[in-house]
This record gives structure tokens, C-alpha cells and sequence, in this order.
């Protein structure tokens, strides 16, 4: 697998990690709070064909569970 893609995976590890343990009971607010942004701006590109052709996620194209 290549660095690239490596990457990507072990950041979106890392933050469903952060999600699981933001749902524990006693879980540090300050540290979420400041780790969780951190990580979602440190996501390289997303692997090629991981989203469909023309998904933008900003734009105002469908997303899976929008009304």
C-alpha cells in the first residue's frame, strides 16, 4: 500500500478512535475539542475511487441520508 493511502487510513483510524472515546463517560472535553480539528486538517487527498465521480462535498450535490 502506498505512504498516501496509509496516511488517510491511519488519520481516519485515529479519529473514529477520538469519536469512541468521546462517547466514554469522563472523557476529556479540552483534549477532543483540540485534537479532533487537528486531525480532521491533517487528512491528505482521499485515494482515488474512495468517493464516487463528481461527489462534492461542499457543493450542493447529494449525500447519502440528506433529505
Amino acid at each position: 500500500m502506498c505512504e498516501h493511502i496509509e496516511d488517510f487510513h491511519r488519520t481516519v483510524l485515529m479519529l473514529g478512535a477520538l469519536a469512541l472515546y468521546d462517547e466514554t463517560p469522563g472523557a476529556d472535553d479540552d483534549f477532543i475539542n483540540t485534537i479532533g480539528p487537528s486531525l480532521a486538517a491533517s487528512l491528505p487527498e482521499p485515494p482515488a475511487g474512495m468517493f464516487p465521480p463528481g461527489y462534492d462535498p461542499i457543493g450542493d450535490t447529494d449525500h447519502p441520508g440528506s433529505v
